[in-house]
């Protein structure tokens, strides 16, 4: 198995277990990683992932990969995961380039390590990634970041990464694990409800029509009545998603 995955307390930790290719996925393992995303989101409430022995994710595993039929079903991987209506993490160590960058995009918070290095490297390649990667690489680096990278191969450190907002703590996986289970804490349909907001665009009246069906659902729903009696009661809530 290439993919492992461990729950506790409502946080499910999915790693990538492939060190002897610093965690690159191949077709195989980027299947068990679907698999494991999603039952990660029928069991928890957060979901952290991370990689084995030191590195998060060097990229695709060029060694095994003929065609483009694997970036189709990366694609339909990251969608997966972007649209997990849970809070995930991405708890980044060593390496986190290519595939390892768009794994980072597709989560909603990220965490570094002092020796993470990010990069898009494709020109040293000569492929290319899909909209969906440019997209999320600029909205979460910054466009003049995200093109320094893509068009240039620059790879960017830990330092950048806080500097420039790409990472929202810095630590460990523990770090990343206790980040998961403060969100796990919260109410599940504002977070659902909330990240599709994030990802709706105005002129898509489709997407917009999702958010305000999400958002009229929170206004009605039992977590709002348990969380002002909570906030009356000074006590914590208990949140149960409905």
């Amino acid at each position: 198995m290439a993919i492992h995955s461990r729950s506790t307390d409502r946080v499910t930790v999915i790693t990538l277990d492939r060190p002897e290719r610093r965690n690159a996925l191949n077709h195989d393992a980027l299947d068990e990683l679907d698999t494991a995303v999603e039952r990660a989101v029928g069991d928890s409430r957060a979901v952290v992932v991370t990689g084995n022995g030191g590195h998060f994710c060097a990229g695709a595993d060029l060694t095994e990969l003929e065609d483009v039929g694997f970036t189709d079903r990366l694609a339909e991987v990251l969608a997966r995961l972007s649209a997990a209506p849970v809070t995930t993490v991405a708890a980044i160590s060593g390496s986190c380039m290519g595939l390892g960058m768009q794994l980072a995009v597709a989560c909603d918070l990220r965490v570094v390590a002092d020796d993470a290095r990010f990069a898009v490297p494709v020109a040293r390649l000569g492929l290319m990634v899909d909209h969906w990667t440019l997209e999320r690489v600029s909205r979460f680096w910054g466009e003049g970041a995200a093109r320094h990278m893509v068009l240039t191969g620059a790879v960017l450190t830990a330092d950048d990464a806080w500097r420039l907002g790409f990472a929202q703590e810095r630590g460990d996986l523990d770090a990343a694990v206790a980040l998961a289970a403060r969100a796990a804490d919260l109410a599940p349909l504002t977070q659902a409800g909330s990240k599709l907001g994030f990802e709706a665009h105005g002129a898509d009246h489709a997407e917009v029509a999702r958010y305000e069906a999400a958002f009229a659902t929170a206004w009605s729903s039992d977590d709002l009545s348990e969380g002002r009696a909570a906030f009356r009661e000074r006590r914590t809530p208990e949140f149960l998603g409905r």
